[in-house]
């Protein structure tokens, strides 16, 4: 088992076994950064026992379409596996930490587990591409994303730092907006499950796109 800072490189560099955190509307991609404010005991619970071993946590969505099991709510089949990098007691109970996401996985089965946080068996060997930091990043049409991105702002009054956005790789670029973008759980799940980095920048045009237009921007904004 790896523990502590080490690298994954391959699927099965995976633990088989992780803690898991069911959260709405929350997605990790592999190598992006996921800031989290922890406070719900069980999950400080699994912080601990994250910390005390590989530091891996798995981040998945409940799955709103199916009805609540024995272990909870119905999870979402793949999630996204995150190290924590950073962490930080504030004192009053709570860690502040962040996780740099590993790889998605599919999910296995989900144990049944005397922890107060989930645990599921998990496998990465569908997202191997995942472990390599340049795959599909040529393929991304970045004037489109990026003229998406503009209009968003516009939209909405809002202002971002060209310099550190030009400076970003696609992937960077792609995967950061996905993260941040204002979604529900099955937009998000459709990012996450983009089978390639170009798939995931043209869901995320198009997510965008019809979000503008049922917000009023109607047909005569161009985001392409």
């Amino acid at each position: 088992m790896k523990v502590g800072n080490c690298p994954y490189n391959a699927p099965e560099d995976l633990p088989a076994l992780i803690p898991v955190f069911p959260l709405p509307a929350a997605l990790l991609l592999p190598r992006a950064e996921l800031p989290l404010n922890i406070f719900e005991p069980r999950y400080v619970a699994m912080i601990d026992a994250a910390l005390a071993s590989n530091r891996v946590i798995g981040m998945i969505q409940p799955d709103e379409d199916k009805a609540p099991g024995t272990l909870g709510p119905s999870l979402c089949k793949v999630g996204c596996a995150g190290r924590l990098t950073a962490y930080a007691e504030t004192g009053d109970g709570r860690y502040m930490v962040t996780l740099t996401g590993i790889s998605r996985f599919v999910v296995v089965e989900e144990i049944a587990t005397t922890t107060l946080f989930r645990q599921c068996r998990v496998s990465a060997a569908r997202f191997a591409t995942d472990f390599a930091d340049t795959a599909s990043e040529t393929d991304v049409d970045r004037r489109s994303v990026l003229k998406t991105f503009r209009d968003y702002l516009e939209a909405h009054n809002l202002e971002a730092d060209w310099d550190s956005v030009g400076r970003a790789s696609n992937e960077t670029l792609v995967n950061t907006l996905a993260m941040m973008a204002p979604f529900g759980t099955a937009e998000k799940q459709a990012l996450l499950e983009a089978p390639d980095l170009r798939a995931r920048a043209e869901t995320l045009v198009a997510l965008t796109e019809m979000t503008l237009a049922r917000q009023g921007g109607g047909s005569s904004r161009s985001l392409q």
